[in-house]
């Protein structure tokens, strides 16, 4: 029961939802990004390399054998560096892609968390905050000031 209450709790809370979302939208950024890499930066790497296509570019450990009949009797093993290679750039462009976002949020967050900014609207618990630490900071000059007799 404890658990059953505690998961609805979860789900509630909203933090089942935003993964969720989060995990479809990063589905998809992952599909973009796959042709991005695929279809716009490895053609003309591709053409500048005299069309060298990366993705079947491996080191064989043990060729195929075939029989007479031409089947395939042992398979092929081998280091497939040029999808490594390509897998490689698509982290790269994902992880220099999330930084720009992340770095982004970080400085909308910053000025929404600066009161003293009045282009973006600050959020009421950080309002308070200021507030209160401008009351504290009064209350404490006053507290200094030397009695007058």
């Amino acid at each position: 029961m404890k658990f059953l209450k505690e998961f609805k709790e979860f789900a509630v809370k909203g933090n089942m939802m935003d993964m969720a979302i989060g995990i479809i939208i990063g589905a998809a950024f992952n599909k973009v990004i796959d042709v991005l890499v695929k279809k716009v930066f490895m053609p003309p790497l591709s053409l500048m390399t005299d069309g060298l296509n990366y993705q079947d570019k491996k080191y064989i450990l043990r060729e195929a054998v075939t029989n007479a009949q031409g089947e395939i009797t042992t398979q092929q093993v081998a280091i497939e560096y040029g999808v490594l290679f390509e897998t490689f750039l698509d982290f790269l462009i994902v992880g220099l892609t999330v930084f720009i976002v992340v770095k982004g949020m970080n400085r909308l967050r910053d000025k929404a968390q600066d009161p003293k900014n009045k282009v973006v609207k600050t959020p009421k618990d950080i309002e308070l905050l200021s507030k209160l630490t401008e009351l504290l900071e009064e209350q404490n000059a006053l507290l200094k000031k030397p009695k007058k007799n």
